[in-house]
């Protein structure tokens, strides 16, 4: 009989115990994949505003509406900013004791990570591209001299030799490898960053396994 009361004072506990973690990680998990859906959606509206910046900056190489593309510039910053306001967010929030998951945390900082090189390099694609290459750029004559209405001694006249083709030539290729590092360094980040979102689809799967 005492052994009976003894191994039912044992189970006791331990039964108390699994009913309070298998609460305690319902009540989780109805908390963390709220938030990884918001941040899924969050990512949704990063790329359509990729997708807009993108179809305006080809608009404006194509017209050259200046004063729209810097509006349409404007725009996007603040839908950018408004976005990693939320994610700084949600970071937070996984970092909270009564949430403490440091792991997600790390995983959302990561993408932010990411997402602030792309749109850096994107910004860098999109300078390179409106300065153009070098030997393609349209010269200015503003300080050229006119003698008569129709005529102009043009500063831009130089003898052409063999190191101004060379000079040329270098400067375009430096050009090229320029906006071949930018591209490729933004294809690099959206693999991360499609990447981290592919461990975030999974733990939603977990969590909701549970």
């Amino acid at each position: 009989m005492e052994d009976f009361d003894t191994k039912l004072t044992i189970k006791e506990p331990l039964v108390s115990a699994m009913a309070e973690q298998s609460s305690s990680s319902s009540s989780s998990s109805s908390t963390i994949i709220p938030v990884l859906r918001k941040f899924l959606a969050v990512q949704q509206r990063r790329a359509e505003a990729y997708s807009k910046l993108k179809r305006g900056f080809s608009e404006y190489m194509a017209s050259g509406g200046e004063l729209a593309y810097q509006q349409l510039c404007s725009e996007i910053t603040v839908e950018f900013n408004d976005c990693s306001k939320q994610v700084l967010e949600m970071e937070s929030l996984f970092l909270n004791p009564d949430c403490c998951r440091v792991d997600l945390a790390k995983l959302l900082r990561a993408v932010q990570e990411q997402e602030k090189q792309k749109l850096h390099l994107t910004a860098t694609i999109q300078v390179l591209k409106k300065a153009c290459r070098p030997s393609e750029r349209l010269v200015s004559h503003a300080n050229c001299k006119f003698e008569k209405p129709m005529e102009h001694e043009c500063v831009h006249v130089h003898e052409i030799t063999e190191a101004a083709g060379t000079e040329e030539a270098e400067a375009d290729a430096e050009y090229d490898n320029a906006l071949k590092q930018a591209i490729r360094g933004v294809q690099d980040a959206v693999t991360a960053i499609n990447e981290h979102m592919e461990e975030v689809r999974y733990e939603i799967a977990a969590l909701e396994a549970e």
